[in-house]
């Protein structure tokens, strides 16, 4: 296959393991530091107490109310330790089944605060971060990344912290029984770290590789659906299909190699644990032998030794969890360390209900440093005027709207609103006395009712109708099965392009905008349609400063201003009877050969 999925994003992040990333991971538990408290607490002491302390009860019963060694033994006190082993195995095992629910719903507490707080910040961020990314790879990063955190929250952290409390307590504990055996059976122990150490960068980055390919089968998923109908119309399915058979094989085998490296560390413990029970059966058969120890505490060392390797086997798991869990926290993190582009200062103020007088005082700007898009723009447009914006593509039509918005920000120069920058007011304030009017209508799933009221939640029944009407979008609406209240599927994929740009104009007039920006909003549409929406042109625009991006004459050619653009510079600028009066001029040279295209 020729097609390559390359991102900004789809790089390995080659950091030593941060031990910082993962305290800033583990901030989310702060607020349900109280119940993992509790948590802990219940377990120490009602579950790995009782547990340690039946070894000792075992080797008891078997050195005084058995006593081999004397053919003795005691039957009241045999009852009575085994009474008392299985109340502990009781207060284990409800401390075992609190932990479980406890964990489980901290653990989701934590990853949908996460999520939130991942998704809010995304929201934040400007235009030019969502330029370079791909919604699936901006979407695998809410998901999958967020999901791939789930175990480590919901069974590894409290699990983690009551394991090594009780490796610290069997340690003491063999120490205090037998110190040369427990010490014996300890040499066991570096060993396992040195191996594990060794795999630990090797496993983290072969996850880490494998969030990646995750992330591009998600990104050519979302590009498939969205482009389905530019791939049956070229009959491309198979290459498709091949396309992604190639992804979904390279991930596979990330995923196999990562899963192979993983499954070290299970038999490493394994191997040692196995090490360090011959050494304890040689060492401890020896001691019986020719230093008195006793069987009971033989029995109780063995019981010990397996309960230490179990922590230490959960803890090697939990530690293969931490790096999957370190390569999704970085990818994670990595978003929420972007800063937008477009930016409030801090001392920015509320911008106050504007007139509309804009101004663009000798503004520069480019998508990139070394290709302006705009050069030296100056503009004075009064409250109330209608200006249209012409040109070829990419002469900087939609990026004077995207500035006057300030989806970006400009290199040099100012735009003003009512003589104030609108770099230094809220972004809020800003936006929200402009509505704007693209030509790739996005409806919401919901109701047509809904994707009006988008604009002002707060609005009534009667208002949205009424907005309706202005635009002429009511009929249409009234027709539909439900009216106001038919579902739209994602996308408003059952309404034909006219019918979603009128209920974006509906959205637009909703709002109230005093300023009011049309960005193609005409260029999809019927000629029937756009005869409706030039009805409705004199109720949007009345009263309000508005900025047209078109080409049809038919929507300019009324405007006070018309703004000809080439290659980010005004070449003419004036009204359409003033500039259709140049001889050789530009903008009567677009007009001729629009009506050259018609007339064919």
């Amino acid at each position: 296959m020729s097609r390559k999925f390359q991102y900004q994003d789809d790089e390995v992040i080659l950091k030593s393991f941060n031990w910082a990333s993962m305290t800033r991971l583990f901030t989310y538990i702060k607020p349900y530091r109280a119940a993992a408290t509790r948590v802990a607490i219940v377990m120490t002491v009602f579950g790995m107490m009782t547990k340690l302390a039946i070894p000792f009860l075992m080797s008891v019963a078997i050195d005084r109310a058995i006593d081999p060694k004397n053919g003795q033994g005691s039957v009241p006190l045999l009852l009575g330790i085994a009474a008392a082993m299985l109340a502990m195995y009781g207060l284990r095992w409800w401390a075992q089944r609190y932990t479980i629910e406890q964990t489980n719903v901290i653990g989701q507490n934590v990853i949908t605060d996460l999520r939130t707080a991942l998704f809010k910040h995304i929201q934040g961020l400007s235009f030019r971060f969502f330029d370079k990314r791909p919604a699936g790879s901006v979407l695998v990063r809410v998901t999958n990344d967020v999901n791939a955190l789930q175990d480590l929250f919901t069974n590894g952290v409290i699990n983690s912290v009551i394991d090594i409390a009780q490796l610290i307590g069997i340690v003491v504990i063999l120490l205090l029984m037998q110190f040369k055996l427990g010490l014996a059976v300890m040499v066991t122990v570096p060993l396992m770290f040195i191996v594990s150490s060794a795999l630990r960068k090797r496993i983290r980055f072969a996850w880490q590789t494998v969030r990646i390919k995750q992330s591009r089968i998600n990104s050519h998923l979302n590009e498939s659906i969205q482009g389905i109908r530019v791939t049956q119309a070229f009959a491309q399915e198979k290459e498709n299909i091949g396309f992604f058979e190639d992804m979904n094989s390279s991930n596979i085998r990330s995923w196999n190699f990562a899963s192979a490296l993983n499954q070290v560390f299970g038999p490493v413990i394994e191997v040692t644990s196995a090490v360090g029970t011959l050494i304890l059966l040689l060492y401890g058969t020896h001691l019986i032998r020719f230093e008195g120890m006793t069987v009971g505490l033989l029995v109780a060392f063995i019981t010990y030794v397996s309960y230490f390797w179990e922590p230490i086997n959960r803890l090697g798991q939990m530690y293969s969890q931490l790096l999957i869990s370190m390569s999704s926290a970085e990818r994670i993190f990595e978003y929420m360390d972007e800063k937008p582009i477009v930016a409030e200062k801090p001392d920015a103020v509320g911008l106050p209900n504007i007139q509309g007088h804009v101004r663009f005082d000798n503004v520069v700007f480019g998508y990139e440093p070394d290709r302006p898009a705009l050069k030296g723009i100056d503009l004075d447009i009064k409250p109330g005027m209608t200006v249209a914006l012409v040109g070829h593509t990419g002469s900087g039509k939609s990026t004077i709207v995207n500035l006057l918005c300030r989806f970006y920000d400009t290199v040099e120069g100012r735009v003003l609103l009512d003589g104030v920058d609108v770099r230094d007011v809220t972004l809020d304030s800003l936006r929200s006395q402009i509505g704007i009017v693209m030509q790739d209508t996005f409806i919401f799933s919901g109701t047509i009712r809904d994707n009006i009221r988008y604009a002002r939640p707060d609005a009534s029944d009667a208002e949205v109708e009424a907005a309706a009407r202005a635009v002429r979008a009511h009929d249409f609406i009234s027709q539909l099965p439900d009216g106001y209240d038919t579902e739209v599927q994602e996308r408003g994929s059952a309404l034909s392009m006219g019918q979603r740009q009128l209920l974006s104009f509906a959205r637009a007039l909703l709002a109230d905008p005093r300023i009011l920006v049309l960005d193609e909003a005409t260029a999809s549409i019927d000629t029937e349609t756009e005869l409706r929406i030039q009805e409705a042109l004199g109720t949007l625009l009345e009263n309000r400063t508005s900025f047209i991006v078109a080409h049809r004459l038919s929507t300019i050619r009324h405007a006070d201003l018309i703004v000809v653009l080439d290659h980010g510079v005004i070449v003419e600028q004036g009204n359409h009877e003033q500039l259709m009066r140049l001889d050789g001029g530009y903008y009567r040279g677009l007009i001729d050969a629009q009506y050259r295209f018609l007339s064919a």
